[in-house]
């Protein structure tokens, strides 16, 4: 064989689409743009411009609210590539293990706001790892290898009455069905209701 007689394989290699070659090619004209003007330039992308008026997601009322601007940076990590680490020797299981050694070991780049442990994968050593938050199947993990998982974000308190308007609602509607239980009669109809009657 010969460099010459080598070939791909048939339809291994298509031929590209050449437009603006006459009507008979079959992309002629607007060559598969569809229109002409600004349409037709290459890296246009117009998305919700309404002619000047004012776009429809302007118009409409903004409701709720994004955390993401202010929600923790945090860096996941499986409980099997800290056993790699550790079987590597980049880690040390006899001494702690939190951001800053992983941060050491190469298993992230820089510290962000904290870990979040993983329970993807095995671990087999001993390891008292200090994390910012750890899933309940990395604490499993770890604890069943004999090591220990301290968590370091605070816990969230349940707020003493019920947040929002539905939950209000629902906690009421409880409280009216134990009053009604309870054997206590309905409030007689006023007589004013009576005379509309």
């Amino acid at each position: 064989m010969k460099l010459n007689q080598i070939a791909d394989k048939a339809g291994a290699r298509k031929r590209r689409m050449r437009v603006g070659r006459g009507i008979g090619s079959g992309m002629g004209k607007t060559g598969g743009r569809g229109v002409k003007g600004q349409g037709s330039r290459a890296g246009v992308a117009i998305n919700g411009f309404e002619g000047g008026q004012m776009p429809l997601h302007r118009r409409l009322p903004k409701r709720g609210f994004r955390n993401s601007p202010f929600a923790l940076k945090l860096n996941e990590i499986n409980v099997g590539r800290v056993q790699a680490a550790i079987d590597a020797g980049k880690l040390d299981a006899g001494s702690p293990v939190d951001v800053t050694a992983m941060v050491k070991a190469g298993l992230m780049r820089r510290a962000k706001d904290g870990v979040k442990l993983i329970g993807q994968g095995e671990i087999k050593s001993k390891v008292q790892f200090s994390v910012y938050r750890a899933s309940k199947s990395a604490i499993a993990a770890v604890e069943k290898a004999g090591g220990s998982v301290t968590v370091l974000a605070k816990p969230k308190e349940e707020p003493a009455e019920p947040r929002g308007k539905n939950k209000r609602m629902a906690l009421e509607a409880a409280k009216g069905e134990g009053k009604a239980k309870g054997g206590k009669a309905k409030a007689a109809p006023a007589e004013g209701a009576k005379e509309g009657a």
